[in-house]
């Protein structure tokens, strides 16, 4: 028989973040996160994102044991703002049982009822910079710091369970030898001279805080016409910058701006951490911080993370100058190996920034979306 209790303790937070663990032990593709990172995601005092929404984790238990997991989120800006009747769900793993899954998602659904809300879909987290979608191909190539990784039956079970897919995504990865760095330079020139813009670069951290919140405000600019986009507030920028701006190397943020110092452009790389955080199995201390800090200063693979451009230059080739940039960067840095984050199907914009890079496809994922019963 299984049962579902939802998490009220820090003994539960923490079996609920321990699960994948055991789920995984034996994968070599799954990248485990940082343990104290993520009891931190759920604590309402330091993550934002759980004050703008109506969070509820839940174990699945069978006897006494812990075989399954998931979190319901109401965001409430999504829902009294744009007014899209959504119920998300994520952090959702389970053993291969289909009781097991359908109790959990059975949850989610009397939760989206109880709110008047119209459909559920996931997995997903609290915003759109969160890990999203669940693995449909690409499952014997390990996964990164800022995506999730899943068994292959997954998906068989969401079908089970009379769910659709809803956005797809794509993983592609591109061998730095592939980028022709005197194409992009004479590009480069031209349009900083056509556009009057010039690209600004880093050498501290503090330097990229300073302009941290123009870089997330053009981010919103940037993908405000995506499907079910919901844009970062400041409090959530100022948790944004804590959680990620340490573990990028400032050369690896570029900025493109115009005469008047307006950023009209950003992209960010990160070093792969996937091999440091396998490693260190989930803690920093006492000596996962020098694994990562290896990966951060001499890994030979990056992950591309973010890019935005403001939608009056989306046309204009300015990604040659933040390309260009990067070149000079990464060659000097010895990469060989470029790994593009996932990326929306149809956001054929994006798509089309890199398909000189002669990129390879080696993942996909989903979300899935299903109607809520009635009641």
């Amino acid at each position: 028989m299984i049962t579902i209790k939802k998490v009220d303790s820090k003994n539960e937070l923490l079996k609920f973040i321990k699960f994948p663990f055991k789920l995984y032990k034996n994968s070599k593709f799954w990248v485990p996160p940082i343990v104290d990172q993520e009891i931190e995601n759920f604590d309402k005092e330091k993550n934002p994102n759980i004050k703008q929404s109506k969070t509820n984790l839940f174990l699945a238990y069978k006897k006494s044991k812990v075989v399954g997991r998931i979190v319901a989120i109401i965001n409430n800006y999504e829902v009294e703002v744009t007014k899209i009747k959504k119920i998300r769900f994520g952090w959702f793993d389970f053993i291969d049982d289909y009781e097991v899954s359908k109790k959990l998602l059975d949850k989610i659904d009397q939760i989206g009822r109880e709110n008047s809300l119209e459909f559920m879909e996931g997995p997903m987290g609290f915003t759109n910079l969160d890990k999203v979608g669940v693995l449909t191909s690409g499952f014997d190539k390990i996964g990164t710091m800022i995506t999730t990784y899943n068994h292959e039956y997954y998906k068989k079970h969401f079908i089970k369970h009379q769910f659709v897919e809803e956005k797809k995504y794509h993983e592609k990865i591109f061998e730095f030898k592939n980028v022709d760095g005197k194409y992009y330079k004479q590009i480069s020139d031209v349009v900083k001279q056509r556009n009057n813009l010039q690209e600004v670069t880093f050498t501290k951290t503090s330097e990229v805080l300073k302009r941290s919140n123009e870089m997330f405000d053009l981010f919103n600019d940037s993908y405000s016409k995506l499907s079910s986009f919901v844009k970062i507030n400041e409090e959530q920028k100022e948790y944004m910058k804590k959680k990620y701006i340490k573990f990028i190397n400032p050369e690896y943020i570029k900025f493109v701006q115009d005469e008047n110092k307006k950023l009209v452009a950003f992209a960010i790389v990160m070093p792969s951490f996937a091999w440091a955080l396998q490693k260190i199995r989930g803690y920093l201390y006492p000596f996962g911080i020098f694994y990562l800090l290896y990966s951060k200063l001499f890994n030979k693979k990056i992950n591309l993370y973010l890019i935005g451009i403001h939608p009056d230059y989306q046309k204009r080739g300015v990604t040659a100058i933040i390309f260009n940039s990067f070149i000079q960067t990464l060659k000097k840095k010895g990469i060989k190996i470029c790994r593009r984050t996932p990326e929306l199907i149809d956001n054929i914009s994006i798509d089309k920034i890199w398909e000189n890079f002669s990129p390879e496809l080696i993942k996909t994922r989903s979300t899935f979306k299903k109607k809520l019963s009635k009641n």
